[in-house]
């Protein structure tokens, strides 16, 4: 008699624990702030740490076979995508490669905990020439004549268009929200200096 009583008060228990859980998966998502306050590594920061594990710049790409340092060639996968480059080239020293592998990967996961749909990167920048690097100014008077981007070392991220994996989406708001908070912790555990272009629409990193 005592078994068949507790049953209905368990049973109850269960429902409730269930509920629970179920408001716990759709708590309202918690949008990022203050991108451009956070990611704010200036221009000097970046270059210093480019010339410090970077190539010496190079005047084309034919002259890759001859870097410095060996290069990694970037190329489109599931997690990123190289978007159509006219002011740069698809490659990056060992390190800079890994850490966009990073970046890419913990954005697929972060996605997946905060039950979004998956959606690759789209990398606009990466290593540019001497000869990409005039041809730059000469369209932008403000480019700067010594980037980070030309030792190998720093590639930009679109932060208001990603690629969906699927038939599903979500607004651009929550993934950049997502993308600056992976790229916060690495920023926060010295891997790497970030600063948030608006004009240019990216974010501007480059490995430490």
């Amino acid at each position: 008699m005592i078994a068949r009583k507790s049953f209905p008060a368990m049973l109850l228990l269960l429902l409730i624990a269930c509920g629970g859980r179920e408001k716990d998966d759709e708590r309202p998502f918690v949008y990022f702030r203050n991108y451009s306050r956070t990611f704010n590594d200036m221009h000097e920061k970046h270059l210093a740490a480019a010339t410090l594990r970077g190539i010496t710049p190079i005047a084309s790409v034919e002259e890759i076979g001859k870097a410095s340092r060996p290069l990694k060639k970037i190329t489109s996968g599931r997690r990123y995508q190289v978007d159509k480059l006219t002011h740069s080239i698809p490659y990056l020293v060992p390190e800079a490669r890994d850490l966009l592998e990073e970046i890419a990967r913990n954005f697929q996961d972060s996605l997946k905990a905060k039950h979004l749909p998956p959606h690759a990167l789209i990398v606009t920048s990466l290593l540019r020439t001497k000869n990409d690097a005039e041809r730059l100014r000469d369209g932008n008077g403000n480019a700067s004549a010594r980037s980070a981007h030309l030792f190998a070392t720093t590639f930009d991220i679109a932060h208001a268009r990603y690629a969906p994996l699927g038939k599903k989406t979500t607004t651009v708001d929550k993934l950049k929200s997502v993308l600056a908070g992976v790229l916060k912790d690495l920023r926060d555990r010295r891997r790497c200096y970030v600063r948030y272009e608006y004009k240019q629409i990216c974010f501007h990193i480059t490995v430490r």
